[in-house]
């Protein structure tokens, strides 16, 4: 545990918090459900079809009630409202982060900048609509007159991350004849696989850059753009292509025609822009009502989020637990265990929405940060992760925190594994929770008939210390709504997070700072200037160059 006070916690309020840190810290998790039977009740909360249990952190009801006074005095409900009304909450851009108004239902006006910014969205669904309904029905066409049969996604980011996460997730709801494809890494590896199997002549490629300028993205659509032109001619390039930017000039030099280009605002960051035109290849894959499910299961959560009082709040909640167990447990990072294999790719999204969002070591004003923030997040399905990285969960020297993401019903309709694969994911997260005692493991031993001194040898070694703090988030079945509300959970967990910490989720300088270095070493790799200030690169360079040239 620091030993430095979060930043908004009076003198009083901090030395409760660390000291209910240091009474929970000695004990054991068995112990505190064996003095409060009810402690699920009081440990679980329910809404918008969520059930989150967080019975297994480490924490009681006046640690918690300690932390919802934290989120009064830093003023987080203040700063749900300060989001939500358009507000600059991105104090080094002078912006606000509206992407809460990219799935707005309340049909209430909002002015940015002179602009309502629910008739500008308003406007681009319907336009998104459009373009997918033509696309999947035939109307629009490829430049040999068929219909298109596959989409390449070109981003990368946030223009890759959420839409190839959401069209995974939903891959049950798939429309029949579009198949959904992404590219993102500028090896160019997924491209040319991609290249080998599919026919231009059927392709659509839709280009998602906010600038039209971002690296990897650029190279990509330049490889699809040559593969198409060399395959149906220059004249094909605006039938094949459709794009997501602001930069009509370089849209105009690339060739995407005039219908095929969406909008993006600079009120939406990347990591939360799926639900814009960002989320056109989501809705090419499931179509328009499932898309707007998505947005609608979205909502829910944001009206949960802006009304429940915080005891109840569901990702002031999450994001209360965040912080207590960064904080007070020194927990260094999250493992994300979704319990559906649908859900492959929500750890990776999650990683760019956290770490990207709060891995930040300056406050809002300037100030160097003096407290952890954002631990680090990594996962995989669950099942397979018992196999893998558990050993070091259960018996590792490093406590790390786990949220377990857990669906009643199968995606794909096979209840008696969706059954077994509940009972693993309870299992794992009692083992986590309540460990296994030398006693245990010894009685356990000698009740298969090892000798005693065999057994006490052995029980050491099957010890499991427990108290690995987890949360348990169920949900009927994994659907486009409640996808929606899985995201926008996370979201507003980050969001709560950044209030309690001061810091400004909604900048990334640490992402800029490796773009602009690439741009001055690019022309070295190619051998077309040398870096004399930076001879180890140089030397890195030439060996390089050394191996492609044999």
């Amino acid at each position: 545990m620091t030993t430095v006070s979060l930043p908004f916690a009076s003198p009083e309020l901090a030395a409760r918090l660390a000291a209910h840190a240091a009474r929970l810290a000695a004990a054991p998790v068995r112990d505190l459900f064996a003095t409060d039977p009810a402690r699920f009740a009081a440990l679980s909360r329910e809404a918008e079809g969520l059930l989150l249990d967080y019975s297994r952190q480490i924490i009681d009801a006046p640690a918690l009630g300690a932390l919802v006074e934290l989120a009064q005095q830093a003023g987080v409900p203040a700063a749900i409202e300060r989001l939500f009304r358009g507000e600059i909450v991105n104090g080094t851009e002078g912006r606000p982060a509206l992407h809460v108004a990219l799935r707005d239902r309340s049909g209430t006006p909002l002015a940015v900048g002179g602009h309502d910014v629910r008739s500008l969205v308003s406007a681009e669904r319907a336009r998104c609509r459009d373009f997918v309904s033509a696309v999947a029905g035939g109307a629009r066409v490829s430049a040999t007159g068929r219909r298109f049969t596959d989409v390449i996604n070109v981003g990368i980011g946030g223009s890759d991350l959420g839409p190839v996460m959401a069209v995974e997730a939903l891959r049950s709801y798939a429309r029949t004849g579009l198949e959904v494809h992404f590219v993102s890494n500028i090896d160019g590896v997924q491209f040319a696989d991609l290249a080998r199997r599919l026919d231009p002549a059927t392709t659509l490629v839709l280009v998602c850059s906010k600038t039209f300028t971002t690296l990897e993205t650029l190279t990509n659509a330049r490889l699809a753009r040559q593969w198409v032109a060399e395959r149906l001619g220059e004249a094909a390039v605006p039938r094949h292509f459709a794009a997501v930017s602001v930069n009509h000039r370089a849209m105009d030099a690339f060739g995407v025609a005039q219908d095929a280009r969406f909008a993006m605002w600079d009120w939406v960051g990347g990591r939360y822009s799926m639900w814009s035109a960002i989320g056109l290849a989501i809705e090419l894959a499931v179509g328009s009502e499932h898309f707007e499910a998505l947005l609608d299961g979205a909502y829910a959560i944001d009206a949960h989020f802006r009304s429940a009082p915080l005891p109840e709040n569901l990702p002031v909640l999450l994001g209360l637990l965040g912080v207590w167990n960064r904080h007070y447990l020194d927990c260094a990072s999250l493992a994300v265990l979704p319990y559906d294999s649908r859900l492959h790719r929500f750890p990776a999204y999650l990683q760019q929405l956290s770490m990207e969002s709060n891995g930040k070591r300056v406050r809002r004003d300037g100030r160097t940060v003096e407290w952890p923030t954002e631990p680090v997040i990594w996962g995989e399905p669950g099942s397979n992760s018992q196999h893998s990285f558990f050993q070091l969960l259960h018996q590792g020297t490093s406590r790390i925190a786990l949220d377990f993401l857990l669906p009643a019903r199968s995606s794909v309709g096979l209840a008696e594994s969706q059954e077994l694969a509940a009972a693993n994911c309870l299992a794992q997260a009692e083992a986590f929770a309540r460990g296994y005692t030398l006693e245990e493991a010894t009685a356990e031993l000698l009740a298969k008939g090892l000798p005693a001194e065999r057994a006490a040898e052995l029980a050491r070694h099957k010890v499991h210390v427990g108290k690995r703090p987890s949360s348990v988030l169920a949900f009927e079945r994994l659907d486009p709504a409640t996808l929606g509300k899985l995201v926008a959970l996370y979201e507003h967990k980050v969001y709560v997070e950044s209030v309690l910490w001061d810091i400004n989720p909604f900048d990334q300088w640490g992402v800029e700072l490796g773009k602009h270095l690439a741009e001055r070493l690019a022309p070295a790799v190619r051998g077309e200037r040398r870096l004399d200030d930076r001879p180890g690169v140089q030397a890195l360079i030439d060996r390089l160059a050394d191996w492609r040239r044999t």
